[in-house]
């Protein structure tokens, strides 16, 4: 599986950006997707995960009511729309993929990760 984000960028607190992850070489639709962060000198954290049809999403405590996980399998796309953001979200942000059956909250458990893509909040 391939796997490629876009979408980060620098945005002023309380701003948003969405961002997307494009995968191929697999099914889409019977992936588990999770989006990941890692901010300088801290471990990466999981931060959103969706289900293969979209309908069950899980969020980090740090994100809920502020971040969205969707995504569109006819695109085979996965997306993070991230509002309200706090400098504290300042990451690279990773896309991955698992095989589980369950929205999976660790990342051991995912088998494919995208290149990451760079968010910055200014205070």
């Amino acid at each position: 599986v391939q796997l490629q984000a876009s979408g980060g960028g620098l945005v002023q607190a309380g701003g948003s950006l969405r961002l997307s992850c494009a995968a191929s070489g697999r099914t889409f639709s019977s992936l588990i997707m999770g989006w990941f962060r890692q901010a300088a000198g801290k471990e990466r954290e999981f931060v959103a995960g969706i289900s293969r049809s979209g309908s069950i999403t899980n969020y980090a405590d740090s994100v809920k009511g502020r971040f969205t996980i969707s995504r569109d399998n006819a695109k085979n796309t996965v997306y993070l729309q991230m509002n309200s953001l706090k400098p504290e979200d300042t990451a690279v942000y990773y896309c991955a993929t698992s095989g589980s059956l369950k929205v999976e909250m660790n990342a051991a458990r995912y088998d494919y990760w995208g290149q990451g893509t760079l968010v910055t909040v200014s205070s």
